[in-house]
């Protein structure tokens, strides 16, 4: 009688379940008695409509005054049909689950104590009687408390209203057992109020001891599957005469070792890894469903797994039921949700921000303009955005930003849980989601689980009115947990097909359902560990004691379940051989104890996967024509992108082409380099508007200029601090070259200007790092280096191949002019540079310019020449294929 889902969801679930069972003509009814599945329910004397049959005609009751309770819903369609056949005149007995009948016959209305088998409210039921029992500082316990006190519920139930202060006091005696050492306190203490919670909790099986719930009734059948429901057990003693327990398999789990298989349809895979794993069983469903073997039942705890192995069944179009679904956590309803929540903390990242609000149907379509000026500048934490220049400098921008932090701010504060849902409502709508939520399966799914969109409002309303937590405050952190455990407590199941060919469910329900072919996913020693883990922090006395199953017990229904998986007409059974991490996983004990069955060891599945021929294909290097797409602007580092790799500048510079600039890098030699040029400009501004001399003033002056610089960049202290602790030889090396700089008579005219030149049909254009003017009028072209002094010196030895100075030179109209890097560095602190050609390299660059252009424009391959380091950090190497080229 366990039923597959909660309560308060069991109509609309078994309406979904019986939905793609309605046609008469379904695979699932089509197997003859002999198929081991339909034997549970038609063998002759053994079957479960047989022995039904037989106890009401004994009994004298009438079938259609009958009451049949299955243990799952997936099997009522099933009984219906195979009594159906087997009785087609006559009256038919009802058959329901547990859930279903009280759902018909009365609803359940949660009281401010009970146990609901909602994790995330019982855990705020759980944290109020944590605070009452004197353990309020210890608030982490409540997970805890709401689990252990589930885990209760069942047997608490089993008593009854009447009997259950009596169970409540053999339960306090059970729980002390052997926990007696002190390091087991807290779990004591644990253990003792979740008794006392169950004690005072009602359930819903409560009505089911009702003198009058059986008036309408003559007999009931507690049918009980390979799990004993200690409810089944208590009502039948309650009932008497009128109730009796069915074991579905007729067979207790713990007898019997003895397999029927069809050796020749079992077949064993050992997969290499995870990836493995997932295509020879999709290969594995795929060839029976080709075979016409289906319903095919896909078994595997693998909860990624399972998701690898859905995506490629779906992507061959073979029609699914999947019964196991996946957490609404990680649906798409979920993250967006998720993600709003993460964006409102005061702390939040740009990148959680944008991210949140990109999935915001009323943001979406103004977002991007923001996203790139944002990434452009690196913004990472959003508290800066506003002080960001191009956000400044934007009305559009700035009211962007201030429609979003007024979201942000609608979700900050504490509240109590009615508050903070009719808040989330509110910003849901104003934001958009509100209708797509709606529109999407899983997020009116995720809506109804929050209780945003509940399915009995005034029963909703009353229990929040009337719950322990009702006049707590939540902050945003705990509001956010709460939703997250909510999302991470609901499973969606996408809509059945009206025939499936694949039906993804847990080996534990397999039981009297008729398969075709079973594909039975990981096997291994990890996934399938024959002997489970007891749930909770119960001792084996104690569960004893209580009444729960012991270690023993799961591992004889784990067992009872393998062996039923094997009955089917066709098995494949995989495992993989090692984990993520490499390491050896030997195939499960339960897969090794059958292949030492006689016959079984031989039997190994060749690869299910249809190789294919695939004829290499010849790749050479691209060789674009550039014509296409004038050249109107040239920049130093577009023109040395043309001299390295042709391809490069086509891809880069001319289809403009680029990665997303990363929000979250960490500080680097390039924002280093950035930083210097920036604290370097704004040392030589103030000295041009009040001059100093004297190493000590200036070096003041500079390290002024740095704080205010790095304040201004934003640059988190702890990544910054490497370069912080370099930074007083680096000016110290800086102060000492500029006093023998300038005693050269060589004083700074201009910084950071930027300069434009015609050649021929294009515009040079760039941004001059500094420039200098010495006592005999001449010019000096400065550009500043941060990197090693060996590379600086290595630009200068060819001058015809120094692309950089040479382009800044020919931005200033000087016809003569002097240039030179400025190594600035911390261990041999600034060294100059000086390219003594520059005049030569300034006109050879000139000239190679127009020369390009021109061939350019008359359509000239742009091949793809690079080699060597060029390559190796090339941003457009996944372009032209380079890796891939055929050997000439």
């Amino acid at each position: 009688m366990t039923e597959t889902k909660p309560p308060h969801d069991a109509p609309q679930t078994i309406a979904g379940i019986a939905k793609s069972d309605a046609a008469r003509g379904l695979r699932a009814f089509a197997y003859a008695p002999s198929h081991p599945a339909m034997a549970l329910w038609s063998a002759p004397g053994s079957g479960l409509m047989v022995r039904l049959q037989r106890w009401i005609a004994d009994s004298g009751a009438h079938p259609g005054r009958t009451l049949v309770l299955l243990p799952y819903a997936q099997l009522l369609p099933l009984a219906r049909r195979v009594w159906s056949d087997l009785h087609p005149q006559g009256f038919s007995p009802r058959f329901e689950t547990t859930s279903n009948w009280l759902a018909s016959i009365s609803a359940r209305s949660l009281q401010a104590t009970d146990i609901s088998h909602d994790m995330a409210l019982d855990t705020l039921t759980a944290q109020h009687l944590l605070a009452q029992a004197g353990m309020g500082a210890q608030s982490s316990l409540a997970g805890l408390l709401a689990e252990t006190a589930q885990q209760l519920a069942p047997w608490a139930a089993a008593a009854g209203p009447q009997g259950r202060g009596e169970w409540a006091s053999q339960a306090r005696a059970a729980v002390s057992v052997g926990m007696e050492s002190q390091a087991l306190a807290w779990e004591a203490k644990v253990a003792r109020v979740a008794v006392e919670w169950a004690a005072v909790s009602s359930y819903s099986t409560d009505a089911l001891f009702d003198a009058e719930v059986l008036e309408a009734w003559d007999s009931v059948a507690l049918v009980q599957g390979l799990a004993s429901d200690p409810v089944s057990g208590a009502l039948k003693a309650h009932w008497g005469s009128k109730a009796e327990l069915f074991r579905l398999d007729d067979v207790e789990p713990h007898t019997g070792n003895a397999l029927n298989l069809a050796l020749e349809h079992l077949h064993f895979h050992t997969c290499a890894d995870a990836e493995d794993e997932a295509q020879r069983a999709v290969a594995c469903a795929i060839s029976h469903v080709a075979a016409d073997r289906y319903p095919l039942a896909l078994v595997s705890s693998d909860r990624a797994l399972t998701r690898r192995v859905r995506a490629m069944l779906e992507s061959a179009g073979i029609a699914m039921r999947d019964e196991n679904g996946w957490k609404l956590s990680t649906s798409r309803a979920g993250a967006a949700l998720m993600a709003l929540l993460r964006a409102a903390v005061w702390n939040a990242s740009t990148d959680a921000v944008l991210n949140a609000f990109k999935q915001a149907p009323a943001f979406a379509a103004d977002l991007q303009a923001l996203e790139q000026a944002l990434r452009k500048e690196q913004v990472r934490d959003w508290r800066h955005v506003s002080g960001c220049k191009p956000v400044k400098d934007s009305e559009t921008l700035r009211a962007m930003c201030a429609r979003i932090d007024h979201v942000r701010i609608e979700l900050s504060g504490s509240r109590p849980l009615p508050a903070w849902l009719a808040r989330m409502q509110a910003v849901l709508q104003n934001c958009g989601w509100w209708e797509s939520l709606q529109a999407d399966e899983a997020g009116a799914m995720a809506l109804g689980a929050l209780r945003l969109t509940p399915p009995e409002p005034q029963a909703w309303a009353d229990y929040m009115d009337a719950a322990l937590w009702a006049g707590t405050r939540m902050d945003l952190s705990a509001f956010s947990s709460w939703v997250n455990q909510v999302l991470e407590a609901h499973s969606f199941q996408p809509a059945y097909p009206d025939e499936e060919q694949v039906v993804i469910l847990p080996m534990s329900q397999m039981l009297a359902r008729p398969f075709a072919a079973v594909v039975l996913a990981g096997c291994d020693e990890v996934r399938l560990n024959p002997s489970p883990e007891p749930a909770g922090i119960w001792t084996p006395a104690q569960r004893a004691a209580l009444g729960m199953p012991s270690r023993a017990e799961l591992e004889s229904r784990l067992r009872a379940s393998w062996r039923q998986a094997l009955q089917a007409p066709a098995v494949e059974v995989l495992w993989r051989s090692s984990d993520d991490t490499g390491e050896h996983i030997a195939a499960s004990p339960l897969v090794q104890w059958l292949r030492l069955q006689p016959g079984v060891a031989e039997v190994q599945a060749s690869d299910p996967r249809t190789s294919r021929q695939v004829m290499p294909a010849t790749v050479l290097p691209p060789q674009p024509p550039g014509d296409r797409i004038p050249v109107r602007q040239l920049s130093a580092s577009a023109y040395e992108d043309l001299r390295t790799c042709p391809y490069r500048f086509f891809a880069l510079r001319q289809l403009g082409l680029k990665p997303v600039d990363e929000l979250e890098s960490d500080v680097d030699k390039r924002d280093f380099g950035l930083w210097l040029h920036a604290v370097l400009q704004e040392f030589h501004s103030a000295l041009q508007t009040e001059p100093l001399s004297g190493l000590e003033p200036r070096s003041a002056l500079l390290e002024a200029c740095a704080t205010s610089v790095t304040a201004s960049m934003g640059l988190p202290d702890g990544e910054f601090l490497p370069f912080a602790a370099a930074w007083p030889n680096v000016r110290d090396g800086y102060l000492q070259w500029l006093e023998k700089h300038e005693a050269q008579g060589w004083t700074y005219a201009s910084g950071e200007t930027s300069h434009t030149q015609p050649v021929g049909s294009v515009t040079l254009m760039g941004r001059i790092d500094r420039t200098d003017t010495g006592t005999d009028g001449a010019t000096m072209v400065l550009d500043y280096k941060t990197e090693p002094s060996a590379k600086t010196k290595e630009r200068v030895k060819n001058p015809l191949e120094d692309t950089q100075i040479a382009f800044y030179a020919a931005l200033l109209p000087h016809d003569t002019l002097q240039a030179a890097y400025i190594n600035v560095g911390e261990r041999d602190g600034t060294v100059p540079v000086e390219q003594k050609d520059i005049v030569l390299a300034r006109d050879a660059l000139v000239e190679g310019i127009a020369s390009d252009m021109a061939r350019l424009a008359a359509g000239e391959p742009l091949p793809a020449l690079g080699d060597g380091v060029a390559c190796d950090y090339c941003q457009a190497r996944g372009l032209c294929r380079k890796d891939f080229w055929s050997a000439p």
